[in-house]
């Protein structure tokens, strides 16, 4: 049985089984999602932890899942191996699993920065390399994840890092090249919006509301505010001047925020973070580093949904 997409749901309920190397938030916001979506069950999903954050897998242990401390025991019991550690850690993480990564395998790196070519020179030749750049807001489903596949992916691992991925909230493949402004957009964009409500909220605090009502108030407002985006699929400048009615409060509140530069500070922010990734990325990986180079199997050797169950079976 090929994998292709129309055989994706069915090889889902069959086995595939997916580990995270990480713990973290973004990790468990991931393996909650695929659990809820009920694509993923829990004894199918595997996280590994350094023992000192031990704290992170008994977070994990009571989602259901199976944990670890040894990286290479989630590339063992994986189809898609997920790298959720910090950039300075990818190349000792990755070498430690390239002994045990197979082509039969798929690699999702959500380090910050970290390029696919980087993370291909760590692994065994062809292997199979995805990067994504996830947001927190996949913690309660609302997420925004842009992916870029590596040159040695099949045609259906598109289909399955974006059905993966969608259980989390909204995702989309893109060139290699804009996953940098990804990461200063969407990655670092809640914190702009978390700013955005915790100023509009002071502001109807300081106008006489209650804290409480003032932060669910502004939460709503962006919350309404994008889905109509979204819906209409109308311009934002013109979702914009339709609140605006002549003489009316919105444009005195507008040309306030204009005076201060609103856009020209968020487009800032977005060119800093997109600038930040591209030097963290630079700085966590040497630019000589050597490629690994091991005995892979043969060519020949395709990935098949049939060879995977009799591996899980042994």
């Amino acid at each position: 049985i090929t994998l292709t997409p129309s055989t994706l749901l069915a090889y889902w309920s069959m086995s595939m089984r997916i580990g995270f190397i990480g713990a973290g938030k973004m990790a468990q916001a991931l393996a909650r999602g695929l659990i809820n979506s009920g694509r993923i069950a829990p004894e199918n999903i595997i996280a590994s932890s350094p023992r000192a954050d031990v704290a992170l897998l008994e977070q994990c242990k009571a989602m259901g899942l199976a944990t670890t401390h040894e990286n290479t025991e989630v590339t063992h019991k994986s189809d898609v191996v997920f790298l959720a550690v910090k950039p300075p850690h990818v190349s000792k993480v990755t070498s430690e699993i390239a002994p045990s990564f197979s082509r039969d395998q798929l690699l999702v790196s959500i380090a910050l920065g970290i390029t696919i070519r980087n993370i291909e020179s760590l692994l065994p030749s062809k292997s199979r390399v995805v990067r994504v750049m996830p947001n927190t807001p996949a913690v309660v489903r609302a997420g925004a994840s842009a992916f870029s596949m590596g040159s040695a992916c099949k045609e259906a691992d598109s289909d399955i890092v974006k059905e993966l991925l969608s259980t989390v909230g909204f995702a989309v493949e893109v060139p290699e090249a804009y996953i940098d402004p990804v990461t200063g957009l969407s990655g670092s964009g809640p914190s702009y919006m978390f700013a955005v409500i915790e100023g509009l909220a002071d502001g109807g605090v300081k106008a006489g509301l209650p804290r409480d009502l003032a932060v669910k108030l502004a939460c709503h407002t962006l919350l309404g505010a994008a889905k109509m985006a979204l819906e209409t699929g109308e311009h934002p400048a013109k979702l914009k001047d339709d609140v605006q009615s002549p003489a009316g409060s919105s444009v005195y509140g507008m040309h306030k925020l204009e005076s201060g530069g609103l856009k020209g500070l968020l487009i800032d922010a977005v060119e800093a973070a997109t600038n930040r990734s591209r030097e963290t990325g630079n700085k966590a990986l040497p630019r000589d580093m050597p490629r690994y180079s091991s005995d892979m199997q043969d060519e020949d050797e395709e990935n098949t949904v049939e060879q995977r169950v009799r591996r899980h079976d042994k």
